[in-house]
């Protein structure tokens, strides 16, 4: 028998439980987060399943279903994989919605997608699809809130895909709370990644964020599912950036990169192309060779180095760990000779991405001092590599790489860690620097 317990209070950012309300988080600080919810109720199942000796089971993931949109296959690894749910989360507008009915019309060439939609009616769904061209009759649309009904349709239906747009809009029946509260969504995510394990039929589920940037509803949603997408940047620029945070099929940090027209998201074949094409020539540019996932990316790297007459000069980056990049001055200020103490710093990646990868620092480094010394640096280099507290420069991965996609595009010299230059097969001019004060001096000469 289900016995259902005493209310509880979650927080809605984090998904902390507590007796009582508070009026403040004790573990993410958020003020009015907690919102009453029922305790789900305790149910006594019994299961015909038994243990499988692993060696048994089919393993093979190679067949995937292709979404026909080369972007988005790459991201989520290769395609979709059958019976796994993904996460797609972004911020109001910037075309998840768009992304996903552009994928529908691809499925649907398969057989039956079903699109449920908790926010809009199907007029408006249907709008939205004739501005986009995707209006193949196998789309099926259904303003549904249920999960029961969701799935109950799923199971008659058996359809190549379901998109659930959002979940949280959705309910079940199993809690209590109200729709878009940490228990609906905690509950209603996992009867939809139930289903979809059982009947092998691909998920995606389209979810709101928070003013931080995260998946609102409760952290233990990101572990649930088995692949986590997120869209970075701005939605009034053109380029829109698809992420895998998560991906139990394939490589994390894989990005995909769209641009946003009047008939949807269309694929950038070259990414790094498109990130350089408007780079400038001027003093406090870079361009630094990143990768992300499994693509090589060359990005620009802008720093605007200014003298101040205030006490307490500004630091700002966008783009990049701004910690990073007091710690890249504190070095310079260190090792180099440099003096930044009197100076507003602003540091940017341009083209609106975020990288996390310490291999960006020397790209960093070499814009921070070519805007100090309004030096412009020579248009055919590119630089990769990260720096130490004590000064050096260290190796990192995929070398050769990084690289051959410089040359690629037409670079003809790539300064790098001295420890990888070993590494590298690509048709460059290939200098190894040991500590930033070489680096410095390969770049500018002597002082």
């Amino acid at each position: 028998m289900a016995k259902r317990t005493a209310a509880v209070f979650s927080c809605t950012e984090c998904g902390s439980q507590s007796p009582k309300w508070l009026g403040r988080c004790p573990d993410c600080n958020a003020w009015n987060s907690y919102g009453e919810e029922q305790a789900a109720a305790a149910v006594m199942t019994s299961s015909d399943a038994m243990p499988i000796a692993i060696g048994a089971i089919d393993g093979d993931t190679a067949h995937r279903i292709s979404t026909n949109i080369a972007a988005l296959d790459r991201v989520l690894g290769g395609g979709l994989v059958t019976g796994a749910v993904t996460l797609v989360g972004g911020e109001p507008g910037i075309g998840k919605s768009t992304l996903l009915l552009q994928a529908a019309e691809e499925l649907a060439r398969g057989g039956v997608v079903l699109y449920v939609s908790g926010e809009e009616s199907p007029r408006q769904i249907a709008i939205r699809a004739r501005r986009l061209g995707t209006t193949n009759d196998n789309i099926r649309l259904f303003a549904e809130t249920s999960v029961e009904r969701i799935i109950s349709v799923t199971e008659s239906m058996k359809p190549v895909a379901v998109i659930v747009d959002s979940i949280q809009t959705v309910h079940t029946s199993t809690s209590a709370s109200t729709p878009g509260s940490v228990g609906q969504v905690r509950d209603s995510a996992g009867l939809l990644m139930t289903a979809a394990k059982r009947l092998s039929i691909p998920i995606f589920l389209i979810g709101h964020i928070t003013k931080e940037g995260t998946i609102a509803g409760p952290k233990s949603l990101e572990h649930i599912v088995d692949t986590v997408l997120y869209f970075e940047g701005e939605k009034f620029q053109n380029y829109r950036v698809v992420r895998a945070y998560k991906n139990r099929f394939g490589p994390a940090n894989e990005v995909a990169i769209f641009e946003m027209h009047d008939t949807g998201l269309q694929e950038v074949p070259n990414p790094s192309a498109a990130l350089i094409s408007q780079r400038s020539t001027a003093a406090g540019s870079a361009i630094v060779a990143a990768v992300e996932g499994t693509r090589p990316l060359l990005i620009e790297v802008q720093a605007l180095v200014s003298v101040t007459h205030f006490p307490s000069p500004r630091r700002m980056a966008i783009g990049m760990d701004a910690n990073r990049v007091s710690l890249l001055l504190a070095v310079l200020e260190k090792k180099n000779g440099g003096n930044f103490l009197a100076s507003d710093v602003y540091a940017n990646l341009a083209g609106g991405l975020q990288i996390d990868e310490p291999a960006i620092d020397l790209g960093v480094v070499a814009a921070l001092l070519s805007s100090q010394r309004n030096l412009p640096l020579a248009h055919d280099v590119v630089v990769f590599g990260e720096v130490g507290l004590l000064g050096e420069v260290r190796s990192v991965s995929q070398a050769d790489l990084r690289a051959r996609e410089a040359a690629a595009l037409g670079f003809r010299r790539v300064i790098l860690p001295q420890s990888n230059a070993a590494e590298i097969r690509a048709d460059v001019e290939v200098a190894g620097v040991r500590r930033v004060d070489e680096f410095a001096e390969l770049l500018f000469g002597k002082k």
